[in-house]
C-alpha cells in the first residue's frame, strides 16, 4: 500500500515538470513550476508566486546547483521583504548522479528534485505538513470549470477575469492555473455559490 500524501497548505515551487510529477506523488499541495529560467519571462507564474506568498505561503524547492540558487534568489527578489522572509527554502542534499531520463548529468553532476529518492523528499517536506486539508469538501474538476462557464466557452476568458477581479485573485490566468488556485481556496460547493451569486 502506498504511503499517504503529505498535506501542505503552502504552495511548493520547483523548477520543471518532472520535478512536479515526482512531488505530486508525494504531496497534496499546489505545485508551481518555474520552467527553469523561463520564470523571468512568465508573468502568470510570477503573479501566482506573489499571490501564494501573500495568502498561503511558499516553499521553494529548487535544485542545489547554481541555477537552482539563482532561481531561488529571483523568487525572493520579486516579493516584498516581509513575504520573502517568510519563504521556506527546502534544500535537497547534494547527491552525485544523473536522472534516468537524461543522457548527461547536470553541469555540477548532482541530482535534481526529480532524481532524489522519494523518502528523502518526504523527510524534507513532512515538517511542513498540515493535519487536515485547509479546504473541506469536494474538489473542483475541469468539468466543473466548464459547467460553470469558466473554460471551453467563447466568453470563458472574460468570465475568469471577472471572477478573479471579484475575488482579488491574479488576473490573466489560464483555466488550469485558475483551477489549481481555486482548489487551494474553495470547495466545489463554495465556488458554485460564488459563481451563482456573481451571475445574479
Amino acid at each position: 500500500m502506498s504511503e499517504e500524501k503529505i498535506k501542505l497548505s503552502r504552495a511548493v515551487v520547483v523548477e520543471g515538470k518532472y520535478d512536479k510529477i515526482k512531488l505530486s506523488s508525494i504531496i497534496d499541495a499546489v505545485i508551481l513550476t518555474t520552467d527553469g529560467f523561463g520564470i523571468y519571462k512568465d508573468s502568470e507564474t510570477v503573479s501566482l508566486i506573489r499571490f501564494y506568498a501573500k495568502t498561503k505561503g511558499l516553499i521553494v524547492m529548487t535544485d542545489s546547483d547554481a541555477a537552482g540558487r539563482q532561481i531561488r534568489a529571483y523568487i525572493k527578489g520579486i516579493l516584498p521583504p516581509e513575504q520573502a522572509a517568510d519563504v521556506v527554502s527546502v534544500h535537497i542534499p547534494k547527491i552525485q548522479g544523473k536522472e534516468k531520463r537524461k543522457e548527461h548529468p547536470s553541469k555540477e553532476g548532482t541530482l535534481g528534485v526529480e532524481g532524489i529518492d522519494a523518502d528523502i523528499l518526504r523527510q524534507l517536506l513532512s515538517r511542513y505538513a498540515q493535519d487536515v486539508s485547509t479546504v473541506q469538501g469536494e474538489r473542483i474538476t475541469k468539468n466543473d470549470m466548464y459547467m460553470l462557464g469558466l473554460s471551453g466557452r467563447p466568453d470563458a476568458a472574460q468570465m475568469r477575469t471577472q471572477l478573479c477581479d471579484k475575488l482579488g485573485l491574479p488576473s490573466g490566468l489560464s483555466s488550469s492555473s485558475l483551477l489549481d488556485l481555486l482548489n487551494s481556496l474553495f470547495s466545489l460547493d463554495e465556488l458554485v455559490d460564488i459563481v451563482t451569486k456573481f451571475e445574479e
